[in-house]
């Protein structure tokens, strides 16, 4: 699988531009900050998962002034040609088609185009809250387990009937709203418990990948511990029906998959709050190299991997150690300034403010 072209109207700050990549090689992006390096990859990310890696909303990812943002990228899948078509909305409905055939979930992108990011915010993975791990893991899910996938979707949708039917009640239960909360509590109780399962596993298959990779990026072997903690014990619907009192009075659904945790350590203390900067920054790329590699093998070929101005954060031995550890394969580079020796440019796009093109060329 690699990525053909990739053309974008109305993204972000972008007007129009389009860009060819290189198959096998690095396709290398230059620019000032703010010319539209990273919204191109993260054009590229929203066509492979339908969410923006920034964890923003579709109206910020529109072009200001405009009602659309428009996306396509053009993939070879085992000698396939497909097409995928985005129009991002800012206030109505979007919609995304591969082919000309309507994508209704994130899993019908699959097998069109697969991707991992790295960027300087998967610090967050390790330094902010809960939120940001469970991310990680569902985005992993995602590349390498589309079936556990469909089972995050569909525990975000009976979220939010659950959330909306509880913050209805009022704190007074009647029969009706009752009967209907035992039919999303069955619901959530099964898709739940499918995506908790899945998410340990993740985590049981990525430990040591995790732990090989930090010891490479610190130069020193270290023991790190990846854990899952759910938010309940026994059976999900068991659990559910013991907090629905505390449910209904706050409005909220206190546990479940959406509440659960992945808990990092480095030689045995919390790495979020026990960790210097460069170890959390070490261990975050430790995650991301794990998770990619993990793709690879399953795949049985590299994701499309997208590297947004990640060198400007590492000093030089981590960034070769993070170039010693990807896989061969297609690569889009962002970068504002030069990037490592190591880096062999296949391609070079030079942008201008509003995303323009300005220059391109290659290296060899």
């Amino acid at each position: 699988m690699h990525l053909v072209s990739l053309a974008v109207t109305d993204f972000r700050n972008i007007t129009n531009t389009v860009i060819e990549l290189d198959p096998d090689g690095t396709t290398v992006i230059t620019g000032l900050n703010g010319a539209g390096k990273t919204s191109l990859l993260e054009a590229t990310v929203y066509l492979a998962t339908l969410q923006s890696f920034r964890g923003s909303p579709k109206e910020a990812m529109v072009r200001r002034g405009q009602d659309r943002a428009i996306l396509r990228a053009e993939t070879q899948v085992e000698g396939r040609s497909l097409t995928i078509e985005a129009e991002v909305s800012a206030a109505g409905r979007s919609r995304t088609q591969v082919n000309r055939q309507v994508v209704r979930r994130r899993g019908d992108l699959h097998e069109a185009l697969r991707v991992t990011v790295f960027s300087p915010e998967d610090i967050g993975v390790v330094r902010a809250g809960p939120a940001d791990r469970r991310r990680f893991l569902d985005e992993t899910l995602a590349v390498v387990d589309p079936k556990a996938a469909r089972s995050s979707e569909e525990v975000e949708k009976v979220l939010r009937q659950r959330s909306a039917l509880l913050r209805n009640v009022g704190r007074t239960l009647n029969a009706e709203a009752a009967t209907t909360l035992d039919v999303w509590d069955a619901r959530l109780d099964e898709a739940g418990t499918r995506l908790v399962e899945a998410r340990e596993q993740l985590v049981v298959d990525l430990a040591p990948l995790v732990a090989e990779h930090y010891s490479r990026l610190a130069g020193a072997q270290t023991d790190v511990g990846l854990v899952y903690v759910r938010s309940w014990n026994g059976p999900l619907l068991q659990a559910l029906g013991e907090a629905r009192t505390k449910d209904i009075q706050r409005g909220v659904s206190t546990i479940g998959p959406h509440r659960d945790e992945l808990e990092l350590t480095l030689a045995g203390l919390p790495a979020r709050t026990h960790a210097s900067q460069g170890e959390q920054r070490s261990l975050a790329l430790a995650l991301q190299l794990a998770a990619h590699e993990m793709a690879t093998g399953r795949l049985g070929s590299a994701p499309v991997l997208l590297l947004d101005d990640v060198f400007s954060e590492l000093d030089p031995q981590r960034a070769r150690a993070l170039l010693a550890g990807l896989p061969p394969g297609q690569a889009m580079l962002t970068t504002a300034q030069p990037a490592p020796d190591e880096v062999v440019a296949a391609k070079v796009y030079a942008m201008a403010e509003g995303g323009r093109v300005v220059a391109s060329g290659g290296i060899s």
